[in-house]
């Protein structure tokens, strides 16, 4: 019978609704409430544009997978290209989602403790990350077929939900100026209500990771074709109103808590917002059980991303191979580990949002959309949909390539 619209709306909202969440904040405070609020609407906008492009494009080649729309645009290139973008996007996804991890996790054991035992091994941030990603995420990973998670994981998205919801409650629970903290030495805090003014419009090294976190929040172009295809009576105008809600009220939901995040603490907010509470709400039993509901969606979540990411290399590397499990097990493990290294090694996670949001999510998000487009549709250059895909492609590289070279130079600079 296929999937209703309602159940297509909630799918396609679960495949974008993720980690950058908690980054958007970070991104108000860098470029100022109207100046967020217009290029957050401006990379939702075009999201919902491309993929009216890819399901014109699926119409036309009557294929279901991005891959194979690079397939039909460029030949084996093309697929390869796709594929190898897919494979780096998920990887910058998995590495996120396991940064919260060893952000949040040792505060979660922490808090069902009694006493000060700072120091313990239990309380190391990358061990506790090594130990979930050989307990439980490889293991999930490794199984044959994982739909059992793909339902628990949508509670990932009711807790982004209540994520927003508790970042609304809480505005009013942490005092502006910041207090003084004794217990974080290092934190350095607001002391003057100057401070406390929420700015309209900011320009700052830091706004470069602005539009790259928007682009790696609202990716969801590698679920838009398979929802497509099993959604009940499928027309392209049903799915692209699908695809108009979904990303509607995933802007709807992302702006409020990067609004009341940014709201709550100003310019001292932090790259990943629950970090900002866990200095100044450490024993709250809300904010914990927020981080316990994250950290439970991130488990559950990283195994599934693992899937797309492994059929993507086995597609790219070992066509030519017989699938076998030790194929099979040594792609997952590879995979595993990169992901691992990448989170305990990388020390923020603005960073990930700006690398794979100005590289991999500007691709497939505005320029492969575009310029497959571009080599597919018959119509006349100067028609709308092309001259709108050329507009999404001079788009994706400009802001791909200026955010890419700034983050670069903040990097060098700092």
């Amino acid at each position: 019978r296929g999937s209703s619209f309602g159940v297509s709306v909630f799918n396609l909202m679960n495949a974008i609704m993720g980690s950058g969440i908690l980054g958007l904040s970070y991104a108000m405070a860098n470029t100022g409430i109207l100046g967020f609020s217009i290029l957050l609407l401006i990379v939702a906008s075009l999201a919902s544009y491309s993929v009216f492009l890819l399901l014109n494009m699926c119409t036309q080649t009557a294929v279901t997978t991005y891959e194979d729309i690079g397939l039909f645009a460029f030949g084996s290139t093309g697929k390869v290209l796709v594929a190898a973008t897919i494979i780096t996007q998920n990887i910058g996804a998995m590495s996120s989602y396991l940064l919260i991890v060893k952000s949040e996790l040792p505060g979660a054991v922490a808090a069902f403790l009694s006493g000060d035992e700072s120091g313990s091994w239990y309380l190391d941030g990358r061990l506790l990350l090594l130990i979930a990603s050989v307990c439980i995420v490889f293991p999930l990973a490794l199984l044959p077929k994982i739909g059992f998670l793909g339902y628990t994981s949508s509670l990932s998205f009711f807790f982004m939900v209540y994520f927003a919801l508790v970042i609304m409650v809480k505005k009013w629970s942490i005092p502006c100026p910041l207090p003084l903290s004794s217990a974080v030495e290092t934190l350095q805090v607001s002391n003057s209500t100057g401070d406390c003014k929420a700015k309209l419009f900011h320009l700052s090294k830091e706004s470069a990771y602005a539009i790259p976190t928007m682009a790696f929040s609202f990716l969801c172009h590698t679920s838009v074709l398979p929802i497509f295809c099993e959604l009940q009576s499928p027309s392209k105008s049903r799915m692209q109103n699908v695809a108009v809600t979904g990303i509607g009220l995933s802007f709807l939901i992302y702006f409020v808590s990067a609004l009341f995040g940014y709201l709550t603490f100003y310019d001292k907010v932090d790259s990943e917002l629950l970090q900002g509470y866990s200095k100044y709400l450490p024993h709250d039993t809300v904010i914990m059980t927020v981080k316990v509901a994250i950290l439970f969606a991130v488990l559950l979540t990283v195994p599934l991303i693992h899937f797309p990411a492994r059929k993507a290399v086995l597609m790219v590397f070992f066509s030519h191979v017989p699938v076998s499990w030790i194929c099979h097990i040594l792609v997952t493990l590879t995979l595993n580990t990169i992901v691992v290294l990448f989170a305990m090694y990388v020390p923020d996670m603005k960073h990930i949002f700006g690398v794979v949001g100005s590289t991999t999510s500007t691709c497939l998000l505005f320029v492969y959309p575009g310029l497959f487009y571009l080599k597919l549709s018959r119509e006349d250059f100067l028609s709308p949909q092309k001259l709108g895909a050329c507009a999404l492609v001079i788009f994706g590289v400009c802001v791909g390539l200026l955010s890419l070279v700034l983050i670069i130079f903040n990097w060098i600079d700092q």
